[in-house]
């Protein structure tokens, strides 16, 4: 069985492979050629460089930039969920909170993010904020969307045997957007870290994003791009867990 999985898994992503080889040889030839590391340093100088930084990126700036990752993503769940349960409640608020949350994705992010270091000091909360601002809308809207796309025709019918507005939500909505709220998180990962990374690059004390922006003040090409691959292989891997829970708790989706 794990053999037959194994190799449905090896058929599925094979052309992603085959497509990541080519990018990563090129880019290993193009760096050699070059032979300017401190602008555009080899997959296998970032690599080396991992290894030899493994203490401090692993024990000090990983973890503090993903405890900043997860209690934003965490917080913007929670905004997220209520303001969509709540347009969706009632047509009122909708109307209110809808352009404010697609405004609230107008403001460059960069441009603001200096701000929060002002009002929130070099401390957690300042990067928080920020990934909180680029990942709550996504979510707040997916998950809208999810319970919009419920049909009426399903609505009607449990209306007509004598199903409340709360019964509908529950038993009807809710699982309607569940794929959508799986769908939100996995958009949302790689933008908590981004966010996070933002916040970090432009005021921290420690932190990937703090970490890459003093390699890079050193010249430092593989210094600065090793914890940007870092970052992204958490964040394939967060996707990936979450791709897990998904498949796990809306089993009824035949594309799944």
């Amino acid at each position: 069985m794990n053999t037959k999985r194994n190799h449905l898994w090896l058929k599925n992503n094979l052309p992603a492979l085959i497509l990541i080889f080519i990018l990563l040889m090129a880019w290993q030839m193009g760096a050699m050629r070059m032979n300017a590391a401190y602008i555009l340093p080899s997959p296998v100088q970032i690599l080396q460089k991992l290894w030899e930084l493994r203490g401090p990126l692993f024990t000090v700036h990983l973890p503090a930039t993903m405890s900043v990752t997860l209690l934003g993503l965490a917080i913007s769940i929670v905004l997220g969920l209520g303001f969509a349960i709540l347009m969706d409640l009632s047509p009122l608020v909708q109307k209110a909170l809808y352009p404010i949350i697609i405004a609230s994705q107008t403001i460059p992010t960069t441009a603001i993010a200096p701000l929060f270091v002002l009002w929130f000091g070099y401390g957690i909360w300042s990067k928080v904020t920020v990934t909180i601002l680029i990942t709550f809308f996504p979510i707040t809207i997916t998950v809208f969307d999810g319970f919009k796309s419920t049909k009426r025709e399903m609505e009607e019918l449990m209306q007509s045997y004598g199903a409340g507005k709360k019964d509908i939500f529950i038993k009807l909505k809710l699982p309607t957007a569940l794929p959508y709220f799986f769908s939100a998180i996995k958009m949302a990962v790689p933008m908590s870290i981004i966010g996070a990374a933002i916040g970090e690059w432009l005021g921290a004390q420690n932190g990937l994003g703090y970490f890459s922006r003093r390699m890079m003040t050193q010249l430092d090409g593989a210094g600065v791009f090793a914890p940007i691959v870092l970052l992204s292989a958490v964040a394939m891997i967060i996707v990936g867990i979450v791709a897990i829970l998904e498949k796990a708790f809306v089993k009824w989706r035949k594309e799944l």
